[in-house]
């Protein structure tokens, strides 16, 4: 027993250290946490099949909330009727590749067309390619996060979330959404489209490819689907599967976190693979 826990200890010694570098090194200029959602309620909107239901039957109860939107649900007709206060982008894909992706490119001049208020999320590693991007956007107010995945001892961990410094790895985009969110100080953030359900559309083909098609509540056009084939591309099956693990210890990192704040999760997603929040129905 003495020696599992020296071994946790040791585990956790080095990850906090290893963590501590990577703030130093990488995390820089995230927007100040404010109090601007205190009080009020969050919608996170993942892209996952299910949100098609949901806008579908709760569209009422949607838009009476503050929305969050992510990745390509802009590319989608809802988002003109949905207006979400907040639309966020964590992948480089979304701002270094305006000349190879047209998906991208189209992204961008959506954004140029939104006549309500809405701010633009990003990381601050990308700062640089933001700015001749947000010319075209009509002034988008922006607002700037570390994406700096931090391990080790909680009370560290944690300082570093409230500082906005770094975050549980973040796998994918609904991680730093909630962080944002958090962040911004709502006290019950709902999420929604987050199926998940990663594991069940994998798979091997015959030449020992991985893939791995991941349905959204939208329908992807043929580009998309030749994008997402060239990431898996040589991927191995033990690291696509060791990725989502990653995400799910994730989700568990930041209830732990959002407990401590006072921060009510609820997952809305109707069969979501998500363990770590609450679930709840509309």
């Amino acid at each position: 027993m003495k020696l599992d826990s020296l071994s946790s200890f040791a585990s956790k010694l080095g990850n906090s250290l290893a963590s501590l570098v990577k703030v130093v090194l990488l995390s820089k200029g995230a927007s100040i946490a404010n109090d601007e959602g205190k009080g009020k309620e969050l919608v996170i909107m993942g892209n996952g099949p299910s949100l098609r239901k949901t806008i579908d039957e709760e569209f009422d109860w949607l838009v009476s909330h503050e929305l969050m939107a992510v990745n390509f649900a802009a590319l989608s007709p809802d988002f003109f009727r949905l207006r979400p206060r907040y639309y966020i982008l964590a992948d480089g894909h979304f701002f270094n590749s305006l000349d190879k992706d047209s998906n991208v490119r189209k992204l961008w001049e959506t954004f140029g067309k939104v006549s309500w208020r809405m701010t633009l999320l990003v990381p601050s590693r990308f700062k640089h390619l933001v700015k001749p991007l947000i010319m075209h956007t009509q002034g988008l107010p922006l607002r700037y996060f570390n994406l700096t995945p931090v391990e080790g001892f909680k009370w560290l961990s944690h300082f570093f979330y409230s500082a906005g410094l770094g975050m549980p790895r973040p796998r994918n985009v609904l991680i730093p959404a909630i962080m944002e969110g958090i962040r911004m100080g709502y006290s019950r953030i709902y999420i929604c489209g987050a199926d998940h359900s990663w594991i069940k559309t994998l798979d091997v083909d015959n030449e020992n490819f991985v893939v791995s098609i991941q349905p959204h509540f939208y329908k992807d056009n043929e580009e998309e689907h030749k994008r997402v084939r060239e990431t898996y591309k040589g991927l191995k099956l033990h690291d696509v599967l060791g990725s989502m693990v990653v995400a799910f210890r994730s989700y568990w990192n930041i209830a732990d976190y959002a407990k401590k704040k006072k921060i009510e999760i609820i997952n809305a997603t109707p069969n979501s693979m998500i363990d770590a929040f609450v679930r709840r129905k509309f």
